[in-house]
């Protein structure tokens, strides 16, 4: 038996969850408040009122948190079949709230998409602001980035702040209305709240995503408001605090205060407490989210969870809304649809990677990525070994023996690919590689 297959081996055999570093301290939780956030409270549907229901994408404002001690209002999109003109008269949907980025805005068009696809859709803006109206071409679709420029959108007279990196790690430890992480998870609940609320919404059949900070935000909610029964977090994770993590060094400096931060609001202090059934969707190469830290993320779930890790994914809203796994996952638990392939154990065998599997539509590929590159992850090039596929089981050859991060790739019919999780190495020096497998799915 080689020695790539003896650490291997040796790697499978190690504690999932072992080496999990979150804050020294829990966050603290009791009687409906967990960390600063009042549980009971954000339950309640906020009032509100309609800006716009003229056209296919609605708009509105909601209640929010006080910020600066003075009440403040949320800008949203809403749509619906029943917006866009498709619905059957009394007919009633699932709901799904949509959670934008850094830098980013309420998204006409993101809302819509889901609109079209069966669901009722609320999409809020995060940064205290109102974007301009939707414009729709010659077919009635919104149209795609027309609020992606800031100077599209106004500074709301009571809006929350703003949405950069002062508001972000700055004010940890002084009034929690002045932080950001604090205003956006709550106005996610609300928005939720609210659209539990509406008539046409089936309110036991919700879901959220989010991309990049909206899936550092997703990744908050989902441990937060048990009410969602699916969410997919695009990018966005934990453990910013760690590792390559672009955003390690605005935590590390705040001093004394970092600790706080983490505890309160990196995801890797709440996600512990996640059971919402939840897909991680990540690129190998993103620089704002690296791989390491988004496989503990993913360990650190108690609850059901599957990955998406696509090589050389590409960063950005449209991007990130585009997979078709999002919405295949979405719908298999609050429409009833086919769910998506589920990895199970991986084993060694005579020098073979066996990966066992389930699936409701039959595998068409799979794949082992890997890479033996030792720049920083978002440089790094990946390489594939083709598997072999029987029932319930998929086949590939140990990956070589510089090989420090791999993972499979499992697609069915549809051409929907889910991933294993990822197995990373840790290097000795000198000598070959030994590894460190990540958790197995539940």
């Amino acid at each position: 038996m080689s020695r790539i297959t003896l650490l291997i081996i040796a790697a499978l055999a190690l504690n999932p969850v072992s080496g999990l570093q979150g804050a020294d301290k829990p966050v603290v939780e009791s009687a409906g408040i967990v960390g600063p956030w009042n549980l009971n409270d954000l339950k309640q549907p906020p009032k509100m009122r309609w800006l716009k229901q003229g056209g296919p994408v609605h708009s509105l404002l909601y209640a929010g948190e006080k910020y600066q001690g003075k009440d403040t209002e949320v800008f949203a999109f809403y749509a619906s079949p029943a917006t866009l003109g498709v619905a059957k008269a009394g007919e009633k949907f699932p709901g799904v709230v949509l959670i934008h980025g850094g830098g980013g805005t309420a998204f006409a068009e993101w809302a819509w998409l889901w609109a079209r696809r069966g669901y009722a859709a609320i999409a809020m803006d995060l940064g205290g602001c109102k974007p301009i109206d939707p414009v729709y071409d010659a077919n009635g679709v919104p149209v795609l980035n027309q609020t992606a420029k800031a100077d599209t959108r106004t500074r709301l007279p009571n809006g929350g702040p703003n949405q950069g990196h002062p508001e972000k790690f700055d004010s940890i430890g002084g009034d929690i209305s002045d932080d950001w992480p604090y205003h956006a998870a709550a106005s996610v609940i609300r928005a939720h709240s609210l659209l539990r609320s509406f008539p046409e919404v089936i309110a036991d059949r919700t879901a959220v995503t989010g991309i990049s900070w909206g899936g550092y935000t997703t990744c908050l909610v989902a441990s937060l408001d048990d009410r969602f029964k699916a969410a997919v977090p695009v990018y966005g994770c934990g453990f910013l605090h760690e590792g390559e993590s672009v955003q390690k060094p605005s935590i590390d400096k705040l001093g004394d205060r970092r600790d706080q931060w983490v505890r309160e609001y990196d995801p890797s202090s709440l996600l512990p407490r996640c059971r919402v059934p939840i897909l991680f969707v990540n690129g190998t190469n993103d620089v704002h989210y690296p791989l390491d830290s988004y496989q503990k993320s993913f360990q650190a779930v108690p609850g059901p969870k599957q990955m998406r890790i696509e090589v050389n994914m590409k960063h950005g809203h449209p991007p990130g809304w585009a997979p078709q796994e999002i919405g295949l996952f979405i719908d298999s638990f609050c429409r009833d649809g086919k769910p998506l392939a589920v990895p199970g154990p991986l084993t060694i065998d005579g020098g073979k990677v066996r990966l066992a599997y389930t699936s409701a539509v039959p595998l068409k590929s799979a794949v082992l990525h890997y890479t033996t590159g030792n720049e920083i992850r978002s440089k790094r090039l990946w390489n594939s070994i083709p598997s072999d596929i029987a029932p319930g089981v998929v086949t590939v050859a140990i990956p070589p023996a510089d090989a420090n991060t791999w993972f499979i790739a499992l697609t069915d019919e549809r051409g929907a690919m889910v991933t294993s999780p990822v197995q990373i190495v840790a290097p000795l020096p000198g000598k070959a590689s030994s590894l460190k497998t990540g958790s197995q799915p539940q």
